[in-house]
């Protein structure tokens, strides 16, 4: 068996909906915080078991009869490193063999303040002697299609990015990735980067959404203090803030860019395009 967790997220639907197309549904765990929540998931079949980062005895019994864990890596900083070292404890405990793990771009070597964690993540897993897969993903093209419709509204993208480059793929496409290292051999072991085929900066991302809009839209690059203080005035926590802040500043030091094609090769295609990305924003 197969187990996902975080399994009610957007990517933990993703891949479970990506598994359902090659693996019985009664093969595949959607292990999950919230079971009442989970009601879309019960309906395609699959098996629902509670797993709270925070209350290990769920992971013991979510875990019980599989033999692959994707972990999905959790949310708010500072706390990650302790629940992703619950998650693996409890697999190693009750048998798993292998742990697929949702990292970030070059997590051992970036500067982001995101990294850390997963870092200290990726090392905890390897000294356990679990296989483990790393999948490090990269920046998501919906963090930055989010920003259209606010776009829209007052004719400009707000950021602090400069020229840095974003190599971004969809949560479709990392979602993807992840059921092709749960569903084939020869895995196990390895790291993967995963970014997106092409690269773009932000002042080319705006023009591509005045292109398909019919309206101009402009990039207006602010001082990352005075970003700070527009994002915290739409009413996001300052972590959230924080790092959305530290990757638009670091973006320019190429921390989100890369050629690397592991990806691609993993789906047997392109990844999704900054442009098509954009359309299907324009469309919702």
């Amino acid at each position: 068996m197969i187990a996902v967790t975080g399994a009610n997220g957007n990517l933990g639907q993703l891949v479970v909906n990506g598994l359902l197309k090659t693996v019985p549904a009664t093969q595949i765990v959607a292990a999950v915080r919230s079971p009442e929540k989970a009601a879309d998931l019960r309906a395609l079949g699959v098996q629902v078991r509670e797993a709270d980062y925070d209350r290990p005895e769920t992971l013991l019994k979510a875990f019980e009869g599989v033999e692959k864990v994707l972990l999905i890596s959790a949310v708010v900083p500072g706390q990650r490193f302790r629940q992703h070292k619950a998650v693996i404890d409890a697999a190693r405990q009750v048998g798993v063999k292998v742990i697929a793990y949702t990292s970030m771009l070059r997590a051992d070597s970036s500067s982001l303040i995101l990294a850390e964690e997963h870092k200290e993540t990726e090392a905890y897993l390897k000294r356990t002697g679990l296989d483990f897969v790393l999948l490090r993903n990269g920046w998501y093209l919906e963090t930055n299609t989010g920003a259209i419709a606010a776009a829209l509204a007052h004719g400009a993208i707000i950021g602090s990015a400069g020229l840095g480059r974003f190599a971004s793929a969809s949560r479709a496409d990392y979602a993807g990735a992840a059921v092709a290292v749960l569903t084939r051999d020869g895995h196990e072991n390895k790291t993967y980067e995963l970014v997106g085929n092409h690269s773009f900066s932000m002042p080319e991302f705006a023009e591509e959404v005045s292109r398909q809009a019919g309206k101009p839209i402009a990039y207006n690059n602010l001082p990352p203090a005075d970003y700070a203080t527009a994002l915290l005035g739409f009413g996001l926590p300052k972590f959230v803030v924080d790092v959305v802040i530290d990757a638009d500043v670091k973006s320019a030091k190429g921390e989100l860019d890369s050629s690397s094609n592991d990806l691609s090769e993993l789906l047997g295609r392109s990844t999704t395009s900054m442009s098509e990305a954009v359309r299907v924003a324009l469309q919702a």
